[in-house]
């Protein structure tokens, strides 16, 4: 009689206690499923659209009535086969390694100044974060007219140090170098306060121990500050070269790609085949686009490579 009583407790207790512990694997589903839903809606949907754009000859027309024709990867080949799109990639290499190379010494040029605290050092920092904060239409708006030929500030600056006048964005030999000045100035916050909150987390004692042992300042942050900051200076780099492959709206308004595609890059290629030209030709642009991904991608997957073989080091 006892041990059927026992047998009973010990069944009511584990089906009390099943519940209990399928628990926390709920709970960790549902604070999951917010996350792959988001995934799903706004990453893995539209780059299926993007992919299936590119496979199909859609235009407007087969837009409304939903019957394009499936071309394989004839938008690749055309593309690739198109006399735009090495000029369309060497200049979103200069463009996108220029930006993201002067962003960063910068930034981090900033970011060790600042690091020593003075009077005025929150204010001013304050003052570096206004690119950022300004909207992108109203910053491209402030440089095209700061580089215009006729009455720009910069040529007027030029000027009056007996340098003659510089068609800024209407010359094929200096619009590309406009666009990435106005790029570069945009892109120096962010770097700044990424790199500041990097040099945060560095010990000051590890300072302090160099100094007494008769470091000067230049070997301090060689051997100190640049080592410790490599992870953030990855990621930071990374993020920076994905931001920069996909600028339109600076380009789009102070030069349109121009003058003759001398400021066109991929993503500015892709943004005029669909929308800048009146006759929308929306699967080139999604091809374009897919290489542009596909740019992005191989430069994570160097970053990961890279990042697990320093934790192996």
């Amino acid at each position: 009689m006892t041990s059927v009583r026992t047998q009973s407790v010990t069944v009511r207790r584990a089906a009390h206690e099943a519940p209990r512990r399928r628990s926390p694997r709920w709970t960790a589903l549902a604070f999951l499923a917010p996350l792959v839903l988001y995934m799903l809606l706004f990453y893995a949907y539209p780059l299926y659209r993007n992919i299936e754009l590119s496979v199909h000859d859609y235009t407007p027309r087969a837009f409304v009535q939903g019957d394009p024709e499936f071309t394989g990867l004839a938008n690749y080949a055309n593309i690739l086969a198109d006399d735009t799109f090495l000029r369309a990639l060497s200049n979103t290499a200069v463009f996108t390694l220029g930006s993201i190379a002067l962003q960063y010494a910068l930034g981090l040029a900033l970011a060790v100044f600042f690091h020593r605290t003075f009077r005025l050092s929150v204010a001013l920092r304050a003052m570096f974060l206004v690119p950022w904060l300004l909207p992108l239409i109203v910053s491209a708006s402030t440089w095209s007219w700061m580089l215009n030929s006729e009455n720009g500030i910069v040529n007027s600056v030029l000027q009056a140090f007996g340098i003659g006048q510089i068609n800024w964005l209407t010359s094929p030999d200096t619009s590309l170098l406009a666009v990435t000045i106005a790029n570069i100035w945009l892109g120096i916050p962010f770097n700044l306060v990424i790199l500041y909150a990097g040099l945060q987390n560095i010990p000051a004692d590890l300072y302090e121990a160099a100094g007494l042992d008769g470091a000067n300042a230049w070997q301090r942050f060689w051997r100190i500050t640049f080592p410790l900051l490599r992870p953030v200076s990855a990621i930071t780099l990374l993020l920076g070269l994905i931001y920069t492959l996909k600028v339109v709206d600076i380009i789009w308004i102070m030069t349109k790609g121009g003058p003759a595609d001398a400021s066109t890059t991929l993503a500015i290629w892709s943004y005029r085949e669909a929308f800048g030209t009146g006759q929308p030709d929306f699967s080139p642009a999604a091809a374009v686009g897919n290489i542009l991904i596909l740019i992005a991608f191989a430069a994570g997957l160097v970053h990961v490579h890279l990042q697990r073989r320093e934790e192996r080091a």
